[in-house]
């Protein structure tokens, strides 16, 4: 049995900072998500792609986002269970939680907060014939490591913001980028739209529209795709690829979350704006995951709700205890791994 005084389901950034600001109420946290490694979307979906909207840095990978949560919470020393997805949860006398997971491994602890994201994921795939026996081997959902696509033929299906940023990316990258939409217009931002547009007319990206993947070809491994031009005389072509890249977005789902008797909204968990606390006393949610009036899933959004969370949690976990808010530049940072940060202490001098 594995206790802790806040049990985390989620390792994506708003999970991961509540870990940082658990530590500073000296609460001790464990994490568990079902992917291999922390990070959540970040480091599973799209590490590699720059995110703008986290303060102090005017742009960072999402992968460097997780790395220095990371080090953040090193002086913490918070535990992981990896690779194992929550499962049930049972309410005890004392009113602590024991939540198992998939595998069987119980954790014990008085609170807990969901951090989920989206919940557990899967990329919408195209209805096209064979196309599991492709996946891994030449059908890629997601771009994890760009550089996989160094020199190669890639097509890219879709008409949102991923499929346009990574068109756009990859046009530096893969020797031919081909992008297909079955619109001529676009749902991205109208930058990306531009910006493809440009680089079609420069010659660096195909842009094939109003059209649509209709196969997918090849003996063992990808070789070719075949596309459908909806123009008056309708055509099909056959365009030689090394890689297929399907982006249609995800279907999020809470899984088996959905059914622990949380009050449940358009697939997200509903929380009061006070302390992000769910219908059952003593369960959170915060980041993606909630739901309340006037949500913005943001990052950064996800942090200030880990922030307040942390608080409450402090609170129900010592309901007799007072905790008086210091600043990181005044009270400084001591870890439990015994390290100490503070801020240099200004010198008096007494002027005779």
């Amino acid at each position: 049995m594995i206790k802790t005084d806040i049990l985390i389901i989620g390792a994506g950034p708003t999970g991961l900072f509540a870990v940082f600001e658990a530590g500073l109420l000296q609460l001790k946290c464990h994490l568990i998500d079902a992917l291999p490694q922390a990070g959540g979307q970040c480091s599973e979906l799209y590490p590699k792609k720059p995110i703008y909207d986290i303060p102090g840095f005017p742009e960072v990978l999402a992968g460097d986002l997780v790395d220095n949560l990371m080090e953040q919470i090193k002086p913490f020393q918070p535990g992981f269970t990896l690779g194992e997805r929550a499962e049930t949860i049972e309410t005890l006398e004392d009113g602590s939680f024991i939540v198992t997971t998939n595998k069987g491994t119980k954790h014990n602890a008085p609170v807990v907060a969901i951090a989920g994201g989206l919940g557990s994921f899967e990329p919408r795939k195209p209805l096209l014939e064979n196309i599991e026996s492709f996946e891994d081997k030449g059908i890629n959902y997601f771009v994890k490591d760009p550089e996989m696509y160094r020199n190669k033929k890639v097509v890219i299906a879709g008409g949102g913001d991923s499929a346009l940023d990574w068109s756009i990316f990859l046009s530096d990258v893969a020797s031919e980028v081909s992008l297909v939409h079955r619109r001529n217009e676009f749902r991205g931002a109208l930058d990306s739209v531009e910006k493809v547009q440009k680089l079609k007319n420069e010659g660096k990206i195909n842009l094939i529209t109003p059209a649509e993947i209709v196969a997918v070809n090849g003996n063992g491994a990808l070789k070719s795709v075949t596309i459908t031009k909806h123009t008056d005389a309708a055509q099909n072509i056959d365009l030689e690829v090394d890689n297929f890249i399907p982006l249609f977005g995800l279907s999020p789902k809470l899984g088996p979350i959905g059914d622990w008797g949380l009050e449940i909204e358009k697939n997200a968990i509903k929380v009061n704006t006070f302390d992000y606390q769910t219908n059952i006393p003593g369960i959170y949610a915060i980041g993606d995951v909630n739901t309340y009036p006037g949500k913005l899933k943001l990052i950064l959004c996800g942090f200030h709700e880990a922030t307040l969370m942390c608080q409450s949690a402090y609170q129900r976990i010592f309901p007799d205890k007072k905790y008086v808010l210091k600043y990181t530049t005044v009270g400084g940072i001591n870890g439990f791994d015994g390290s100490k940060k503070e801020a240099p202490k200004a010198v008096v001098k007494s002027i005779n």
